[in-house]
């Protein structure tokens, strides 16, 4: 109803032609039925692994080595940076709806000032993954809950070359997957509480910002929403006023967190190491693990295998 209302409006003021729903929009493909939305960029992601010349390679399993951490100098620097930092120029873009891929691309990004071999070899490695899983992307589901629920979690000194943390979060609205992060955070943390609490603070910062979005949308959301983290002593910190005066080395914004929870914005809820979500925007995983947490973030595909 209030989209036939806004279309009146807009034809009371505009000429403009009314496309229908759509289907395919800047690369982003968009299949709906009564059960909901799937969103991916199928053919993006095809033209991507085609243009590095590699659709017939071998596929891999994961977008990253876990078991190597990429620095700043890694071999010898590229004679020509220029399609290294094409390349990822062009995956950050299809990051918007393969969450799967956040935190490769993230990393890579860190090295586009003096892109290394290693640094190349890494994105290729990306490619492989992307041939294997050229259709996939999020499904919205039209039964899903109104209700918040947010994962925030970080990898302690994770970087080799300043050992600063990398924070990551993901939000879901009922089972939907609605926004998430991977980013290296500003300063060095001298504890993995602290580490943590900062991802926290950043978690909640997009808490905040979403629950005004949906109030602007008309939609009312249960609060508050649980703020999950699998490290104890930041949960503590957030919720007992006596560690909390124990924390004179923790940047004061980051106690915002202290605040939302007293306001009833956030509740923080610890959580177990292997039902930590946020788990796989923070370090590279192996291949178990990898898709064992994709498969709960409703990340598939509606194209039928070749």
């Amino acid at each position: 109803m209030m989209i036939e209302h806004f279309k009146e409006f807009l034809t009371a003021h505009f000429k403009y032609k009314d496309l229908g729903s759509p289907k395919y929009f800047l690369g982003i493909e968009i299949a709906r039925n009564n059960s909901g939305i799937f969103i991916s960029q199928h053919k993006y992601a095809l033209d991507l692994v085609t243009d590095a010349g590699l659709l017939g390679c071998k596929p891999s399993s994961i977008p990253m080595d876990s078991s190597k951490h990429l620095q700043q100098d890694e071999v010898e620097p590229l004679t020509d940076p220029t399609a290294y930092r094409r390349l990822i120029g062009r995956l950050v873009y299809l990051c918007i709806t393969r969450p799967d891929i956040t935190f490769a691309v993230n990393n890579l990004s860190q090295f586009l000032s003096k892109p290394c071999s290693g640094h190349m070899l890494a994105a290729e490695k990306v490619l492989k993954y992307l041939k294997s899983t050229l259709g996939h992307g999020i499904f919205y589901s039209a039964k899903s809950a109104s209700d918040l629920s947010m994962f925030s979690d970080a990898d302690w000194a994770a970087c080799p070359d300043t050992r600063r943390s990398v924070s990551g979060f993901c939000l879901f609205l009922g089972s939907s997957l609605i926004s998430w992060r991977s980013k290296k955070q500003h300063t060095v943390s001298r504890s993995s509480a602290e580490a943590e609490y900062r991802s926290m603070a950043l978690a909640c910062c997009e808490v905040v910002w979403i629950l005004a979005l949906l109030k602007d949308f008309g939609v009312s959301v249960k609060q508050p929403v649980p703020l999950y983290c699998d490290n104890q002593a930041a949960v503590y910190i957030s919720s007992n006023p006596v560690f909390h005066e124990r924390t004179k080395h923790i940047e004061i914004d980051c106690h915002t967190i202290r605040e939302k929870l007293l306001e009833g914005i956030i509740k923080p809820v610890h959580v177990h190491n292997n039902l930590q979500l946020a788990d796989i925007f923070t370090k590279p995983l192996a291949s178990t693990p990898f898709h064992t947490l994709l498969s709960k973030m409703d990340f598939t595909t509606v194209y039928s295998p070749s």
